[in-house]
């Protein structure tokens, strides 16, 4: 009996401060257990957009499953808040940025390596996770933390 095939989880994310600027890439690779196996956390030592900074921690996680465990992630849910990414990678592609098309290529060909591969795009506050790492990368707080002491008081 053929065993069943290993579902991976990768919830990406990428900042860039200013847009273009420093970029950070976040990532949070879920197992077929459920439970979290990896998390990246890194900035570039170059600058871009937005739009490059999440193709790039896609990159980035894409490149941890096939050097840790390749053999075993036959199929792969990728996550994220950009819809560009997954218009982008998506069945039905749009019209490409072309500055970012050599990116979109290889992200194209890593893809092609799983036997299955979802792409979904979710809203800001679901990916919460892999924005908070792309953030902390460049030393900035989570979307909608408060700073430090600040307390939050309902109006009656």
């Amino acid at each position: 009996m053929a065993a069943e095939p290993a579902h991976w989880l990768v919830y990406c994310d990428g900042s860039a401060v200013p847009n273009p600027g420093r970029m950070g890439l976040g990532a949070v690779l879920v197992g077929p257990d459920g439970s979290v196996q990896h998390r990246i956390s890194e900035a570039t030592n170059f600058t871009g957009c937005n739009n490059e900074a999440e193709l790039l921690a896609l990159l980035r996680a894409l490149q941890w499953l096939e050097t840790q465990v390749v053999a075993t992630a036959s199929t792969v849910q990728v996550v994220s808040d950009s819809s560009v990414l997954v218009e982008q990678l998506g069945a039905q592609a749009v019209a490409p940025i072309a500055r970012l098309a050599p990116l979109f290529d290889e992200a194209r060909r890593v893809l092609q390596r799983f036997a299955q591969v979802d792409l979904q795009w979710v809203p800001r506050h679901r990916n919460g996770a892999a924005d908070a790492l792309a953030r902390a990368a460049l030393g900035l707080a989570p979307k909608g933390a408060l700073p430090s002491g600040q307390v939050i008081r309902k109006r009656r």
